[in-house]
């Protein structure tokens, strides 16, 4: 995993166009999105898929993406970050920062991540970092295969979509997620850093996953 300094970012919602700032503590990020393999040795099955072994998981949900994350930090014996219920929307799922377990990062953490200390509209040229609409061939592919940011980090941009542990607006949305980061089937508009959609916590979908963060 990578080291991230310390920091802050702004963050903005296009439709409600508001922005807000967040300090963000250092903390760790995967270098590359969890694959297939990776979550196959944890879970001991993984959702049926053509796609290699190398690949990015995808059709996790957000409750899967939780789960994988105890399991793993209890299998490293280390202190798992969730605390789950039985609530059919997730909404009691709470998370314990201060644990050393590993978790999904938050989405000013992910954001903050994916710029690498950049303020463009993403961190280098789209064909350069990323798999999406234009070159992906209508497929998934292996991780880490395009160019990294400044900080090490390859696939923050296209490949797959990322759950975040953020409620995207529980007024409005109620207990939907935040996922971040484009996918391989997605135009140039929606592969940028600052891009925000969401899902419920119990759905599934072709192309999104999850990456691993944990606590300093």
């Amino acid at each position: 995993m990578v080291q991230i300094p310390a920091g802050r970012i702004v963050l903005r919602d296009e439709g409600t166009r508001t922005d807000w700032r967040v300090g963000v503590a250092a903390f760790r990020l995967a270098s590359r999105p969890v694959s297939r393999e990776s979550y196959r040795a944890v879970r001991g099955e993984v959702p049926e898929s053509s796609a290699g072994p190398r690949t990015p998981v995808t059709e996790v949900s957000w409750l899967d993406a939780v789960r994988f994350c105890d399991l793993l930090s209890r299998a490293e014996g280390l202190d798992p970050c969730y605390s789950t219920g039985e609530d059919p929307d997730a909404r009691d799922v709470t998370c314990d920062w201060e644990a050393d377990g590993y978790r999904l990062p938050s989405e000013a953490e992910w954001e903050y991540a994916c710029r690498a200390g950049s303020s463009g509209v993403r961190y280098a040229e789209l064909d350069e970092i990323a798999w999406y609409r234009a070159n992906s061939g209508g497929e998934v592919h292996d991780a880490a295969t395009r160019a990294p940011n400044a900080w090490g980090l390859h696939d923050m941009i296209g490949n797959v979509w990322e759950w975040c542990w953020d409620l995207y607006d529980p007024g409005v949305y109620g207990p939907y997620r935040v996922f971040r980061g484009g996918g391989w089937q997605d135009h140039p508009r929606s592969c940028r850093a600052s891009c925000r959609r969401k899902s419920h916590p119990t759905l599934r979908v072709d192309d999104l996953g999850f990456r691993l963060a944990r606590s300093l």
